[in-house]
Formats: C-alpha cells, structure tokens, sequence
C-alpha cells in the first residue's frame, strides 16, 4: 500500500513557493521605481526588506534626493566673500577702497588684476605688494634696488622709458607720454632712454644715373630729422632727479643708415634748454651719441651754475680741445663730484685750468683719451686734495665756507 501524503507538508511547500515569488515581484517592483529620480515625491521609498543593509539605503536615498554627492553646508561661501567678489568684478567702473576695512581692503588688493587703467590704479593705490605684481607679471628681470626699492616707482620709470623708446615724431601722438605725466609725476625720480627713434622717413625715387660707391660718404651727410623732444615732459616731472640718456636705434637689423645714429642740432639746442630748467637734477649722463665740440659746448654752457648737479657723464662721444676747455670752466661754476669724459679724442691738459679752482670734484674718468702723463699726475694730486678736504668738512661741519667767504674773512679790509 502506499503511505498517504503529507499535506502539510505540501501546503508548506506551496507557501514557501508562493513568498518567493512574491519576494521577487517586490525586488522587481523596486527595480522599476529607482530609476525615476526626478519624482521622489511621487513615488514612496521602497519598503526595506528584512535583513536589507542599512547603509546601502541611505546611499540610495542620497542618490535620488540629493542632485549634487558632493553637497555640503561647508562650502557655502560666506556673504562678505560673496562682496569682496563683488567689488573686485566692478572695481574699474566703481573703485570703492578706501571705505573697506583694513582686512577687507588687503583681500580686495591681492585679488586685483595687474591690467586695470592706469587712471584707475595710480593715485588710489600705494600697496607695494599690488605693483609687484605689476611688474613681475610685465618684465621677466626687476631690480627693484635700481629704483629706490619702491615697486611702484620701477613700474612708472619703466613704463615711461618704453613709451619714449617706442615714440616716432609726426607719427605718434604726444598725448600718449603727456597725458602719464599726472598720474607718474610723484614717482619718477630717473628716466633711462637708450633709445630714440626717427620720424618715418618716405621712400625717396630713384634717381638717374648710376650710383657710385663714393655717393655713400655723402649720404651720410643729409639733413636729419629731429628725434622726440623732452622739454615737456621733464619740466612736468618735479622729482626727476637723474637723466641718462643714448641718441641711437637698437636692432635697427636692414634698415641700418646712419642717420639713425645723429644727435642733431635741434635736439643738442632742446636738451640744453631741458636740463637748465630742470632745478633737480643731480645726474646728467649722454654717452654713445656723437657728440662733437660744438654740441658739448651748447649742453655745458646750459649747465654753468646749476644749483643740483653733481654727476656729468659725457663718455664714447667725439669731444676735442674745445669741448674740453668748456668743462674746464664748468669745474669752477658748479658743484660737481664726478666728471666723466672717457674715451673721447683729447683731454687733460685744458681741465687743470678749471681744477685750481674746484674742491668738490671727487671723481674724474679720461680713460681711453689722449693725457698726458704729467696731466694725469697733476689732476690726480688735485683729486686727492678735494677728498682730503671734502673728509675734513664731514668730520667737523662748523668749518664748512666757501672759498670767497674764506679769503674775506682772511683779508677783511680788502
């Protein structure tokens, strides 16, 4: 016979059938919903089934409320961030700084772009750290040390100095360089050109005949062009106290003539007129611009009995026996310290006449020139008197007196 069945276990084996298919329809229920983040309001959270992680939920719950993972109350930027911002966007239109507080004020200059107008940025701000980067960000090589140690007075000396390098007569417009002179003319203190262009000469039509090779002698001679005049922009520069400058063209490469190297009359006549009005200048420097006798004649005469110099630097030019005699008798007008007219045509014996009369001059350089070897002596034994006197007034300063006044007081009834 055979054993009758158990039915409960089959019911059993039913029910368990049953709750897994179940199970499965709910896991295929919630599959069907988590791809629907954009409507959690919608549907409800699936139910978590027994023995579900708990941390894996929160994950999934994360994903389809929060749209950024990353999101966090920390990285909300603060309000007063969120204003710095703010005024730095539209700092060129509306320059508000000085009414920032002290710690607000620096975040808003280490912020600033190094490009905004000079009209904007010059007379408003004096933070040093804000023109260095100015500078560094401008030119690769800053030698601040050159310029006092101010960053801002190396930013406007070398912006200056291009825009008279780069400066073409007819061509470009002189409000360029005048238009800098309110917002530069407190800071600069030494302008350095070594570098002046020529108007932009027109081709001229060829001529008849055939060139000869002596033709490039005469060439040489035509009528030169007057480079940019300094008069203006020094007489509005009321700190500028050293002017060194080089009448030439660098990197002139194909278009090398020498008219392009010519320190013209014109110029000659509108520079001496610069450096006699210009009351506070302490160095003069003009090397490497041919200057002959009769054009150093002209800048010395203009520099007879100037109140400030005490440097002159008239070296590599083409200066003789006149040139020569002529700063002789400045050595016994001004109150020179250092005297430079090496590697000119001749010199020495003319300048013993002016140093008899001279107790300032310190310094003398006449290297590569024709002196004699007496001269060279004589003008040394002068130089070692001045220093020796010069050492005497700065140990007792009570004896300081000029030699007029020292011969009065000796002979008071003559």
């Amino acid at each position: 016979m055979q054993e009758p069945v158990d039915t409960p276990t089959l019911s059993a084996l039913s029910q368990s059938s049953i709750s897994t298919q179940d199970k499965s329809s709910s896991v295929a229920q919630t599959s069907s919903v988590v791809p629907q983040p954009l409507r959690p309001s919608i549907v409800p959270p699936p139910s978590k089934p027994k023995g579900w992680n708990s941390g894996a939920s929160a994950n999934r719950m994360r994903r389809i409320i929060a749209e950024d993972p990353e999101w966090s109350l920390a990285i909300v930027p603060l309000l007063t961030e969120l204003c710095i911002q703010q005024i730095v966007q539209n700092f060129q239109n509306n320059p508000i700084l000085k009414q920032l507080l002290p710690e607000h004020k620096q975040k808003v200059l280490d912020l600033l772009s190094p490009n905004l107008p000079l009209a904007v940025t010059a007379n408003l701000i004096h933070d040093e750290s804000y023109w260095r980067r100015c500078c560094t960000q401008r030119w690769p090589v800053c030698h601040v040390a050159n310029h006092g140690g101010s960053w801002k007075r190396m930013f406007f000396e070398r912006h200056l100095e291009n825009l008279l390098k780069h400066f073409i007569p007819n061509t470009t417009d002189p409000a360029v360089v005048l238009d800098l002179l309110p917002l530069c003319r407190d800071y600069v203190r030494r302008l350095r050109v070594h570098q002046f262009l020529p108007p932009v000469k027109l081709p001229t039509p060829p001529r008849g005949g055939d060139p000869s090779d002596s033709g490039s002698e005469t060439e040489m001679e035509e009528p030169a062009t007057d480079h940019y005049q300094l008069g203006e922009l020094v007489a509005g520069l009321s700190h500028l106290e050293e002017l060194d400058l080089v009448y030439g063209v660098k990197d002139c490469g194909m278009n090398f003539e020498w008219n392009l190297f010519l320190f013209t009359y014109g110029d000659c006549h509108s520079l001496a007129a610069t450096i006699k009005a210009c009351h506070t200048l302490k160095v003069f420097r003009l090397t490497r611009s041919k200057v002959d006798d009769d054009k150093s004649r002209i800048l010395i005469h203009s520099l007879l009995d100037h109140p400030a110099l005490e440097e002159l630097d008239l070296s590599h030019n083409l200066i003789g026996d006149r040139g020569v005699r002529a700063a002789a008798k400045l050595l016994s007008h001004s109150r020179l310290r250092v005297l430079n007219l090496a590697n000119n045509q001749d010199g020495g014996k003319q300048l013993l006449e002016g140093m008899s009369d001279n107790s300032t001059l310190l310094e003398f350089d006449l290297r590569l020139s024709d002196v004699a070897q007496e001269s060279e002596y004589l003008i040394g034994q002068a130089l070692c008197a001045n220093r020796e006197a010069a050492r005497q007034r700065t140990l007792n300063p009570s004896h300081l007196m000029s030699p007029v006044s020292a011969k009065d007081s000796e002979n008071p009834a003559g």
